[in-house]
């Protein structure tokens, strides 16, 4: 029975950790939420909805290993943005090296679409490292997601800034398609890896929910705003001058780009993607 296991979720008060705590609890499960301020209004929500709340930090072994004693199941994350490269790799193979000390039986691990591509973006090659880690500990059962760009980056302060003076401004031609996922996909899918840990044992799975080219997603977003969208493209010498890693993912966006069955990959998990005009219905853009 699903309440009989015990998940750790890490990064319970964020984007993803956020998405796949609530779904686990929606559907029973027993859900340990890890977050560095067990005080915040969020995690507090989280409690309200039945989690057990504790605190946790990703470079600090000893709380993670207070963190994950008992737990059947861990569903894993870092952020590039906030730890960089080299620290969220290290944060990556911690995390597992625990997991798999403390006899964790089920490990989830959330990566990025194409990790396993040899993308030469740097945070997505370190996380191709780190899901080699955890293939090489040998966990009973591990399951690998691998989502692709966030519906949610659009509503990142300097994105909706723009997108509020009717402007989406990206390091990429407006004909340019580019696969994305709602955060709440994200969720449900970490819901299925651990509903069907014995199927998934070993898998890695990339997903998305619609894939469009940046013309269509102005369009989309100005439909649901109510106004007029148009996309801006950004010369990606000037996003480089920010930063090198973003600068390379869009490079590499515009010459490969993810590669998601989306309707493959739906049909397998009985997930309903959400397409991004749904998602961007669901908006307050005011």
């Amino acid at each position: 029975m699903n309440e009989q296991k015990n998940i750790l979720v890490m990064g319970a008060t964020g984007k993803q950790g956020g998405a796949v705590a609530g779904e686990l609890l929606a559907h029973g499960f027993a859900v340990r939420a890890m977050t560095r301020k067990p005080g915040s209004d969020k995690a507090k929500a989280l409690h309200e909805l039945g989690a057990e709340i504790i605190q946790g930090d990703f470079d600090d072994s000893a709380s993670l290993e207070r963190a994950m004693e008992g737990v059947w199941g861990v569903f894993a994350m870092q952020n590039t943005w906030e730890a960089g490269v080299e620290k969220e790799e290290a944060q990556g193979k911690r995390i597992a090296h625990i997991a798999k000390k403390t006899g964790v039986e089920h490990f989830v691990y959330t990566s990025v679409g194409s990790a396993q591509r040899s993308t030469g973006i740097p945070h997505f090659d370190n996380k191709w490292r780190i899901e080699e880690r955890v293939r090489e500990l040998g966990f009973p059962s591990h399951t690998v997601i691998r989502p692709v760009f966030f519906m949610e980056n659009f509503l990142l302060p300097d994105m909706k800034k723009s997108l509020e003076n009717g402007k989406l401004a990206m390091g990429l031609r407006p004909n340019t398609v580019l696969q994305m996922i709602a955060v709440a996909d994200i969720g449900k899918y970490g819901l299925w890896a651990f509903e069907n840990h014995r199927a998934l044992n070993g898998r890695a799975v990339d997903i998305a929910g619609d894939a469009k080219s940046m013309s269509e997603t102005a369009k989309v977003i100005g439909n649901a705003a109510g106004k007029s969208v148009e996309f801006v493209s950004i010369p990606v010498e000037d996003v480089r001058k920010f930063s090198e890693d973003y600068a390379i993912m869009l490079e590499w966006f515009e010459r490969v780009g993810y590669n998601v069955d989306i309707d493959d990959t739906a049909k397998e998990s009985g997930i309903r993607p959400t397409r991004l005009p749904e998602w961007a219905a669901k908006i307050d853009w005011s």
